[in-house]
């Protein structure tokens, strides 16, 4: 299921039966709720502002996260080292004008607030910060991808599958309403085998800077649908573009290739046994 929610709707179940329940509006009823799970996030170190990236929600057994790359966080190779974030919340159902920036500090004294992990090759560009519900405004509006998103075992989408990548490429969005947009992509690796060893798939798809944390999704049929559950299934989160050294950027074209890391590293990350 996916969650529709405020401040004071934390029980998913509670959170589901509310959204069930609830008399939308014309402009809610309109709105694709995928577009709600994610978010522009803005790194800062102090008041000066360095990157624009994207982030989106994930629940899990009532705790919320910001999901977004690791890199976005962190990244000594370019000496990136923000100390806080931003990421943009709207405020009011009925007017999707309306949203703050919510403000969320890197470090508790001096310790990192963000989980990552690691597998056998290494470093894993994904991070999840827990959010501090008790902090959100009162009518923060966010919809939340949970565990029934992520694909389950012995389900494999075949190459060549069709992908949405939902952000903010080099920031851009719309402007009015706070919404991220949405580009198309296809499976371009074997989904079932980690390319050259690694944690991600690799998806064909025009991205840009500003897409890193980007949520990977597809669009589930008619037939798969469950209702009060987000009709996506999360395959994974956006880091790169690939690219190879011996390209000659005079003649060759840039290769369109992107690294996304596997969705169910999430489960990793959320679970009880990460500290």
């Amino acid at each position: 299921m996916h969650i529709y929610l405020n401040k004071t709707q934390l029980n998913r179940n509670s959170i589901a039966e509310t959204w069930k329940n609830s008399t939308k509006t014309n402009k809610e009823a309109s709105l694709e709720k995928i577009l709600l799970t994610t978010t522009r996030i803005k790194t800062f170190i102090g008041n000066q502002q360095l990157t624009n990236a994207t982030g989106f929600f994930f629940i899990r057994e009532d705790h919320l996260y910001l999901t977004t790359s690791l890199h976005v966080l962190k990244d000594s190779a370019t000496n990136h080292h923000p100390d806080r974030i931003e990421v943009e919340l709207h405020t009011d159902p009925e007017n999707l004008a309306q949203s703050i920036g919510f403000s969320i500090l890197l470090y508790r004294n001096g310790t990192s607030i963000w989980r990552q992990g690691t597998d056998r090759s290494g470093s894993i560009d994904v991070a999840v910060i827990e959010m501090d519900m008790d902090a959100l405004p009162e009518s923060s509006l966010i919809v939340a991808f949970t565990t029934d998103n992520i694909l389950g075992p012995g389900l494999q989408p075949e190459v060549g599958s069709s992908l949405l990548v939902v952000g903010f490429p080099l920031g851009f969005h719309d402007t009015l309403h706070h919404l991220p947009v949405v580009r198309h992509a296809v499976i371009a690796s074997s989904f079932g085998l980690r390319f050259q060893g690694h944690g991600y798939f690799l998806a064909d798809g025009r991205t840009h800077r500003g897409t890193s944390g980007a949520p990977v999704v597809m669009r589930l049929s008619k037939e798969e649908e469950i209702p009060g559950q987000l009709p996506y299934r999360l395959l994974g989160i956006h880091s790169a573009r690939l690219d190879v050294g011996t390209r000659d950027h005079h003649i060759d074209e840039a290769l369109g290739l992107n690294c996304t890391w596997y969705a169910d590293i999430l489960m990793t990350l959320t679970g009880p046994q990460v500290s």
